[in-house]
């Protein structure tokens, strides 16, 4: 049984520019063994570069073979992929298997869903999940990891199949509605998903913290404006009304002194909050 449990088969994921990734999977050992279609779909959506990703923080949740990390950290991001005990050899493997093709940092941790995260603070910039939404007693722990976890930032990255068999649509509306209880939710439009690997049964969507009544005050008073792209500006806050716009050229933005141009590709669909104001 443990001969058969090891053994394994291989799942290559294409990227846009470099060699494939090599995946390894394994023929026994439950769900996280596998590259689910949501894991595929996730991860071609980061290539995209709907989300800028060059030196963020990112955590993966219930990573299993760890592919939709791995693919972050090749687009430059710092990643944590996380997932039980028994998946940690896997995950090793195929960070293994890929680590000529990482361009930022990644490494594997054990994280079990609604026990204590003190060693992944602080909030990661990203926090990615593809097929999480399945088993209904773990749906408490699965929203406690993510209060957990999340700062006002962060942006929460969800992708699943919508399943329509047994107990799949009710634990779905059950765990959307508990979400909402403190997150904001947006489906990402489909045709904003990479060209080949989309479908219609498969979501993606960003999840923030909702804001407080300070925060809300506080925004009130921000000024919206073109905002100069955050992957390369540092020093300035910007908020993302939606992260994934099409980014395109325009006037690009001052520091209200003037002393400090903010360079870069713009987008109107961003807030900028000056620090020191």
């Amino acid at each position: 049984m443990a001969a058969l449990a090891m053994a394994g088969f291989v799942r290559e994921l294409e990227r846009r520019a470099g060699p494939a990734l090599r995946l390894e999977q394994r023929a026994a050992g439950g769900v996280g063994c596998v590259v689910w279609d949501a894991a595929l779909v996730l991860a071609k959506f980061l290539e995209t570069g709907a989300c800028p990703l060059g030196r963020r923080r990112v955590l993966e949740l219930g990573a299993g073979t760890g592919a939709v990390g791995i693919m972050a950290a090749t687009l430059g991001a710092n990643v944590t992929v996380t997932d039980l005990e028994e998946l940690q050899e896997l995950m090793l493997v195929n960070i293994e298997n890929n680590k000529h093709l990482v361009t930022g940092s990644i490494r594997a941790k054990v994280l079990k869903w609604g026990e204590d995260v003190t060693e992944f603070q602080p909030p990661p910039d990203y926090i990615l999940m593809a097929d999480c939404i399945y088993y209904e007693e773990s749906l408490e722990p699965l929203l406690k990891t993510l209060k957990d976890l999340t700062g006002p930032d962060t942006c929460v990255l969800c992708c699943y199949e919508q399943r329509t068999m047994g107990k799949n649509p009710e634990i779905e509306r059950k765990y959307f509605e508990l979400l909402q209880k403190d997150f904001e939710l947006e489906r990402i439009p489909l045709d904003r998903h990479d060209e080949e690997y989309r479908s219609a049964d498969i979501h993606i969507v960003n999840i923030h913290r909702k804001r407080t009544d300070k925060q809300e005050m506080q925004g009130s008073c921000q000024e919206q404006c073109w905002c100069a792209d955050p992957a390369i500006h540092e020093g300035f806050l910007v908020l993302l009304q939606s992260p994934w716009d099409c980014v395109r050229p325009g006037p690009v933005p001052t520091h209200p002194t003037g002393l400090l141009p903010l360079p870069g590709k713009v987008s109107s669909s961003c807030v900028i909050i000056f620090h020191g104001m």
